[in-house]
């Protein structure tokens, strides 16, 4: 995993929520959220859960649909 130094180690602030929260109602991937926000996967992960964020991709149409 790459290392982040950021904000690595920094408190969430208000903004860095509403960001990750816009972002993954864009269905932006996680990876990317992270890199965004200057923290790891795990940390953009963590956050989500905790504030309710669904990080699944929406409106894409099932596989095998037929």
């Amino acid at each position: 995993m790459a290392e982040y130094d950021r904000n690595t180690g920094e408190p969430w602030t208000k903004d860095d929520v509403d960001q990750l929260r816009q972002l993954a109602a864009e269905n932006t991937p996680t990876r990317v959220i992270g890199l965004k926000l200057g923290r790891t996967e795990d940390a953009v992960q963590s956050k989500a859960s905790a504030e309710g964020i669904s990080l699944k991709p929406v409106n894409q149409s099932p596989y095998n649909r037929g």
